[in-house]
C-alpha cells in the first residue's frame, strides 16, 4: 500500500487499540445495552405498564454486576501497567 493511502475498509483505531483497550470498549458497550435495557424498563413503568418486581430486580442487578466487572477490569489493568516487569 503506498504511503499516505489509508484502507477504507479497516477504522482508525484498529492499529492502536491494544488488547487491554479492545477489553475495556467491549465491557463499555455492555454497559451501556445494559443501562439501555434498564432505562427502557424505568420507561414503561413511567407509563404505567406493569413491570414485574422480580424481572425488574434482575435487570437492576445484571446491570450493576457490568459495572462493578468493569470498574474491577480497569482497575486490573491499571495495576498491571503500574508494575515493574
Amino acid at each position: 500500500m503506498p504511503v499516505g493511502q489509508r484502507d477504507v475498509d479497516r477504522p482508525e483505531w484498529m492499529g492502536t487499540v491494544d488488547l487491554s483497550g479492545l477489553k475495556m470498549k467491549l465491557v463499555a458497550s455492555i454497559v451501556a445495552i445494559s443501562a439501555i435495557a434498564l432505562r427502557r424498563a424505568f420507561m414503561r413503568l413511567a407509563e404505567g405498564e406493569e413491570i414485574a418486581d422480580r424481572d425488574l430486580a434482575w435487570l437492576v442487578g445484571l446491570h450493576v454486576t457490568f459495572v462493578v466487572s468493569g470498574v474491577l477490569l480497569a482497575l486490573m489493568d491499571w495495576i498491571a501497567g503500574r508494575t515493574k516487569h
